[in-house]
């Protein structure tokens, strides 16, 4: 946050997924450094009771980031009210144990790609022109380190984050030379409502405040792909290099997300 094009006025941050969470953990952090937000969820009540804890005034959306147009207006609104963002930051996300072979399973899977993969494009959409014509700010998509590898009873889940990497590395080299800045950050487990379904052991799990900390330093100095916390960097790197003979013997009774039909 220290582009030259900041100084001397409060940054302008648009974050999706704000209402809990990493989300709101991130509208916390930012908003006690005195940035203006733009704050976007569905659950309208909950982001209003976010929204209200933060210091400094902050502009609200209810919306859906499945809805493109809804993402849209919102975005129309920022900028025409706000300004450009210095920071646009695709964090809304879902997550549900699914199985391919469940025909009850199948919305899910929709509601899970439509939300952390094309919910990230809507997002981002409105901005990339006038951030691109500005020669400058970021675009940062929260994706998980569940998009490594493939887990039992996860495929929704890690096929969209591993969607959203790749997504993200795309639209970094589509960009490259514009000023604009692409950030792919893949966290580890966060203490958030989203995990707290989970009945199996989570490894190096951050509170949502720690997390949103170490991320925000991630974006601030601009780097294109960052995982937190770094022993799940660390992890994340052996299990791209595991022979899928051994990485299927040691995860194929690894603990599944439950169950959850929309």
């Amino acid at each position: 946050m220290a582009d030259r094009e900041m100084r001397g006025r409060a940054p302008r941050i648009f974050l999706t997924g704000a209402s809990s969470g990493l989300g709101a953990a991130l509208a916390r952090h930012y908003a006690a450094k005195g940035a203006v937000l733009g704050l976007a969820a569905r659950r309208g009540e909950a982001l209003r009771e976010v929204a209200a804890t933060l210091p400094g005034v902050h502009r609200t959306y209810t919306l859906d980031v499945a809805d493109a147009a809804a993402l849209a207006d919102a975005a129309t609104e920022f900028m025409a009210s706000v300004g450009l963002p210095d920071i646009v930051i695709a964090n809304a996300g879902v997550s549900a144990g699914a199985l391919t072979a469940e025909a009850d399973d199948l919305p899910v899977f929709r509601r899970v790609v439509d939300t952390n993969l094309l919910g990230m494009v809507h997002t981002f959409a409105p901005f990339v022109a006038p951030l691109a014509a500005a020669g400058r700010g970021s675009l940062v998509g929260v994706a998980s380190v569940a998009g490594i590898r493939g887990l039992p009873g996860g495929g929704a889940y890690c096929a969209s984050k591993a969607a959203a990497i790749a997504y993200l590395e795309s639209l970094r080299v589509e960009l490259r030379g514009t000023g604009v800045k692409v950030v792919t950050l893949a966290p580890g487990y966060i203490d958030t409502p989203m995990t707290a379904v989970n009945d199996y052991p989570m490894p190096f799990i951050l509170s949502a405040d720690a997390a949103a900390s170490r991320l925000a330093r991630a974006i601030d100095r601009g780097r294109s792909y960052a995982v937190v916390p770094w022993q799940m960097a660390v992890v994340a790197k052996a299990l791209r290099l595991l022979p899928n003979a051994l990485f299927d013997r040691l995860f194929a009774h690894a603990g599944r997300k439950p169950r959850r039909r929309e």
